[in-house]
């Protein structure tokens, strides 16, 4: 009897000590998994080892590739910061969103400022309601920077968009705005290493929002020397990925740039200082036994040309605007050990897939906002391994210009002002070099990219976004037609 007793007393005891570790361990499996999304800025795919490139030294971020999953034609649908950071947390094309250019100064700070994304639902916002944690640290360029937005609860950032030096430029940390104390993108891996490491612990998983200033390829730094902890290294480094071509005759900003070393060097090291930064925070997660179920994105703002076609900058630094593929592509690499098997996607996806693919894949798709309707597709199914149908057709805005990209051919019209268009079979001249617009053997294969362009905004774009039919934008445009009240004449005139 008293035997019985003792080993009923046991099996009590086992039960009430594993039924908590059980319920642990099943708290933990279900729980949703942490997100970080690294986003930097200016920032061309091909300037990546990962992507090809043998000069520039990226170990962490090819790193990431190799265990993760590397998309090889991601590609941005607008080649300036605001609209497509907003495209990014929001899944609509700039004629959806009202940002068709970077947002002015005024609405960062002061008596005018305001979040220009207010009445949309964003992914922080709806990861915030989902019971995430959400830290910002880094690069906003969306409006009222100095509130935290969209269920931010850690927030530092900078009070502009530019960048004219990574060691003085100001920074809103804690509500106010001071000098930067330090090297920027170290900055920014700072803040992001004290969020994880405030909410590695928590009931809660984190999404954490790293949004480096850097590389950011342009602008008067890039005619001074690097002065980070790669700038001895690139000193007397040719670096022959950079071509050295005659300037294009649409370049129109950047031409101080062009060929020149100090530049090329310059940029070289700054990648290289974004990519320090990764390492650490990768360092950070599996220090803190984060690594397996935290899903980490690494991602470009817009794509950015180095001299490439005689053209250095984005798609804005030209007049016309330009809408050619390497303005285009970005990098994009997502890594969960929990889920995603390593390896490449040649599908071309777009920035605004990226929300709706997100949110499929982390089991939150009937979250994905139903007005206005995003363009975006999800990928989903190819994180987790599978095979699925995918057309490609890839539609791109800069105020007045706009293209679509089929998997063959690529179709570029201008309105407000009008501009040459051009039409460029992708498959033969994937450089875009010859322009074959109005050519009589291409006729009806231009005559089908036009229509499939027209019938793209015509779904999607909300009339008062609509730039081609009127519309207007949240910022002020860079390029319009004389009388419009955004006119700026060019040098020339």
């Amino acid at each position: 009897m008293n035997h019985l007793r003792v080993s009923a007393c046991l099996f009590t005891l086992i039960f009430l000590f594993v039924s908590p570790v059980r319920l642990l361990a099943k708290n933990a499996s279900s729980r949703k998994p942490n997100i970080v999304f690294i986003l930097t800025d200016n920032h061309g795919a091909w300037t990546l080892g990962c992507y090809g490139n043998k000069d520039i030294r990226t170990p962490h971020i090819d790193q990431l590739a190799k265990e993760g999953m590397l998309f090889k034609r991601s590609m941005s649908s607008n080649p300036v910061c605001s609209p497509t950071r907003a495209t990014f947390l929001t899944g609509l094309i700039p004629s959806q969103h009202g940002l068709h250019s970077f947002l002015d100064g005024k609405y960062m700070m002061g008596p005018q400022a305001y979040y220009a994304l207010e009445e949309f639902e964003t992914l922080p916002e709806i990861l915030h309601s989902e019971g995430y944690v959400c830290g910002l640290s880094g690069k906003w360029h969306l409006g009222a920077n100095m509130t935290p937005q969209d269920g931010f609860s850690y927030w530092a950032t900078m009070p502009r968009g530019s960048t004219s030096n990574f060691y003085e430029d100001p920074v809103i940390i804690d509500g106010k705005v001071q000098k930067t104390p330090k090297y920027m993108t170290d900055l920014w891996t700072d803040h992001a290493v004290k969020f994880i490491e405030q909410n590695k612990a928590g009931e809660k998983p984190f999404f954490l929002f790293l949004s480096y200033n850097g590389p950011y390829c342009l602008s008067p730094l890039l005619l001074r020397e690097a002065k980070n902890r790669h700038a001895e290294y690139y000193a007397d480094k040719f670096i022959p990925s950079f071509p050295r071509d005659h300037i294009h005759p649409w370049q129109y900003n950047n031409k101080a740039y062009h060929n020149n070393i100090t530049s090329i060097r310059r940029v070289a090291a700054e990648v290289s200082g974004v990519d320090d930064g990764v390492g650490t925070v990768m360092e950070t997660l599996k220090k803190n036994g984060l690594d397996e179920n935290t899903i980490v994105i690494f991602t470009g703002d817009q794509g950015w040309m180095g001299g490439q076609n005689g053209f250095f900058g984005m798609g804005d630094h030209t007049r016309p605007f330009a809408a050619h593929d390497m303005m285009m592509h970005v990098p994009l690499i997502f890594r969960h050990p929990a889920g995603i098997k390593p390896g490449t996607c040649n599908h071309m996806v777009t920035n605004y897939d990226f929300l709706p693919s997100l949110l499929d894949y982390i089991g939150l798709k009937n979250r994905i906002p139903k007005k206005p309707v995003s363009p975006g597709r999800s990928y989903a199914d190819v994180l987790r391994g599978k095979q699925i149908e995918w057309e490609t057709a890839m539609f791109y805005e800069m105020e007045g210009c706009r293209s679509v990209r089929t998997e063959n051919w690529k179709y570029v019209e201008r309105r407000d002002p009008l501009g040459p268009s051009e039409f460029y079979d992708m498959k033969n001249d994937p450089y875009e070099r010859v322009n074959l617009f109005g050519q009589q053997q291409y006729a009806e294969v231009q005559k089908q990219l036009q229509k499939k362009l027209y019938q793209f905004f015509d779904k999607y774009a909300d009339p008062q976004y609509d730039i081609w039919k009127g519309g207007r934008s949240k910022a002020r445009r860079l390029y319009t037609s004389k009388g419009h009240p955004d006119y700026r004449p060019l040098r020339s005139e």
